[in-house]
């Protein structure tokens, strides 16, 4: 009876340790990551891609890493910006932070600029990382359509394959920029003073200096204005960082003595641009909320504009003070984005828990699944290309 005893111990032990090890490898075969990243496949018959620059400042790492994820996905590439204001060990950290998205880490579509820019507020050197940004992304990915601008601040109000969806009906020439050549109170406050922006020249940070003369307002080209936050074709850009014509480089001379350069640089080029002037859809395609008349910066959005927020059909919204509540309820409702995750598309493939990153598994990169939001986009989106296609002069 004993041996019999002992026996079935013996039997009841291995059987538990067989189904332990069935049950780890099993855990390990669903959380563990897809050695090779799926192709990635560009071009008129596939979805858009996108070129994110996302900068910020001093203590902006975790609010840049926040964004990345919540904007991720692998046909698109992205580029990181540290402004020279933050340490080195705070850019260390921010890298080391991406590649362990395993993500990420496979598809290999994320930079951080090594050697960081100095900003000033209201100088131009804001227009020179901008530039220095695009001809970045230009020469590491020839596969993307559309170049997108987002600070720290911002947050989308709907996912990748969303905007992807969308943007696959729209034509891929166009550019996405707010702009106006009624300069009103800008003409004689922004427009004729000469200021000079210390970034441009001095290790230290500083703030821009004004001269004591104005100048006149350019009657050898129109200036126009707007908001500093777009989304520009590729093609254009190209046009910018390239110059086979003189304009972008003679554009860029003027604006570097002009306040807050990059409400004007871009618009001014684009719209005294006979090749590119009849490209621009007068939208950002972001949520914002002015005072009036507005002040430099918008107002600060809480839970209280939530509502209000995704129903106005943007794809991004600013600005937002760090890790808001509110941010939280956009990953919960509209992104579905766990904490510290990136936010789920077709693309993965991995099993949602709580312990396990749907999108530590992937399958087909080139598919979307747009979700409700997308359909609330693309009314906007369809109200401005009719607006669009009812202009015969796009700049005015």
């Amino acid at each position: 009876m004993g041996a019999e005893k002992k026996w079935l111990l013996t039997l009841f032990s291995a059987t538990f340790l067989s189904l332990l090890l069935l049950l780890l490898s099993s855990i390990s075969a669903f959380s563990s990551p897809k050695p090779f990243p799926s192709i990635v496949q560009h071009g008129s018959h596939y979805p858009p891609a996108f070129a994110y620059y996302i900068w910020g400042g001093r203590g902006d790492r975790g609010r840049i890493l926040r964004l990345l994820l919540a904007v991720y996905h692998p046909r698109n590439r992205y580029l990181l910006h540290l402004s020279a204001d933050e340490s080195e060990d705070e850019r260390r950290r921010l890298a080391s932070a991406i590649k362990a998205v395993p993500a990420i880490r496979a598809f290999g579509n994320v930079d951080v600029v090594g050697k960081p820019d100095r900003i000033t507020y209201m100088g131009s050197s804001n227009i020179a990382t901008t530039l220095r940004a695009a001809a970045i992304l230009l020469k590491v990915d020839s596969g993307w359509d559309w170049f997108v601008t987002l600070s720290a601040m911002d947050y989308p109000l709907i996912t990748q394959d969303d905007l992807s969806h969308v943007f696959s009906s729209v034509r891929r020439d166009l550019n996405f920029i707010d702009h106006t050549s009624d300069l009103g109170w800008k003409e004689l406050h922004r427009v004729q003073p000469i200021v000079v922006d210390p970034g441009l020249y001095l290790a230290r940070r500083s703030q821009i200096f004004h001269a004591t003369e104005k100048r006149k307002t350019p009657d050898a080209f129109k200036i126009f204005t707007g908001s500093p936050w777009v989304i520009l074709s590729r093609s254009f850009l190209e046009f910018c960082i390239l110059g086979w014509d003189n304009l972008p480089r003679t554009m860029l001379m003027y604006f570097t003595n002009v306040m807050l350069s990059q409400e004007g640089y871009f618009h001014s080029v684009i719209c005294n641009s006979p090749e590119f002037k009849n490209t621009t859809v007068n939208s950002d395609l972001r949520y914002m909320i002015w005072d009036t008349p507005p002040k430099m910066e918008p107002h600060f959005l809480n839970i209280s504009d939530y509502d209000q927020m995704v129903q106005g059909g943007a794809a991004f919204a600013r600005q937002f003070q760090k890790d808001d509540p509110v941010l939280d309820v956009v990953d919960e409702k509209i992104l579905k984005r766990g904490r510290s995750r990136a936010a789920p598309g077709a693309w993965c493939s991995g099993w949602k828990s709580w312990w396990m990153d749907p999108c530590s598994q992937w399958g087909d990169a080139n598919i979307l699944k747009p979700g409700p939001q997308a359909k609330k986009f693309e009314e906007s989106i369809t109200n401005l290309l009719d607006d669009w296609t009812a202009q015969s002069n796009q700049c005015q």
